[in-house]
């Protein structure tokens, strides 16, 4: 299901004083529930495109695959929303590391992390990818020239893989949590070479974004928005360079700078 048929809201829109009534074009939410191995495992709100991505990305940030080829068969069901994944192996989803969850397309609590599986699959990297300043504007103006739903409806994220030369994979969901899952999914699915990648995104760096890249093993995050502390620490701490807030020729370095090509340090004014 990649083709989404955007549905059409009667509004009423103020320019100033005056009152126009119009059809909006509203994103669509879509609620998936993955059966692993014969028993209910989670349900994530998401934009219904590149399903079967999400489906891999999100096993392997949850811990349960590290390849592709661990899944022996993935079937959805569009009209139901169901996805029905058989792997190779036996998995016991009543241990503590997993429980039967609701997952929202929001950002905070709706979300669970287990600790145990971000120890597991979280990685420390090395990357030697370094990337120039007007690259960084380059990449994130391509972004939003390739965000078209997000011009029509403003209610998506976009998540795409990177060189420092231009997009590779754009990937588009209402949850910014789903759209990284479906760019991870293409990774494992197109066993794509990360040495010289990074990731371009339009949402806020919370920890579990932060975590996510990390799983993912890219050593830069640029964004469009704000980190959070803890993001912040996670990223010293796992070695991945921070960009934030990269809009009109402006953006913040967060995190290991030495990955920027044009920076010299000495020069850095207070």
């Amino acid at each position: 299901m990649n083709e989404v048929k955007q549905e059409g809201w009667e509004i009423i829109r103020f320019h100033g004083t005056e009152a126009i009534r119009m059809e909006e074009e509203i994103v669509q939410e879509f609620p998936l529930t993955i059966i692993l191995n014969g028993e209910e495992f989670a349900t994530m709100v998401c934009s219904p495109t590149n399903l079967e991505e999400l489906i891999i990305g999100f096993l392997a940030s949850e811990g349960i695959i590290r390849l592709y080829e661990e899944i022996k068969d993935i079937s959805i069901d569009d009209n139901l929303g169901f996805a029905y994944v058989e792997l190779y192996k036996s998995i016991d989803l009543s241990q503590k590391d997993y429980s039967k969850r609701f997952i929202g397309s929001c950002c905070g609590k709706s979300r669970q992390f287990y600790f145990k599986n971000d120890v597991r699959t979280a990685k420390t990297i090395a990357s030697r990818l370094s990337i120039s300043v007007e690259q960084c504007y380059n990449l994130m103006r391509d972004l939003q020239l390739r965000s078209e739903q997000f011009r029509r409806t403003g209610g998506v994220h976009n998540a795409a893989l990177a060189t420092p030369a231009g997009l590779l994979e754009v990937r588009t969901d209402i949850g910014r949590h789903n759209a990284l899952d479906k760019v991870y999914g293409t990774v494992l699915q197109q066993k794509i070479p990360l040495q010289n990648k990074l990731i371009v995104f339009s949402g806020r760096i919370s920890s579990e974004v932060l975590l996510k890249i990390s799983k993912i093993g890219v050593g830069i995050l640029l964004s469009n928005a704000a980190p959070t502390d803890l993001a912040l620490n996670l990223a010293n701490d796992l070695g991945i360079t921070v960009i934030g807030f990269a809009r009109d020729n402006k953006m913040n370095v967060y995190t290991h700078p030495y990955r920027i090509q044009d920076l010299n340090m000495e020069s850095c004014t207070n």
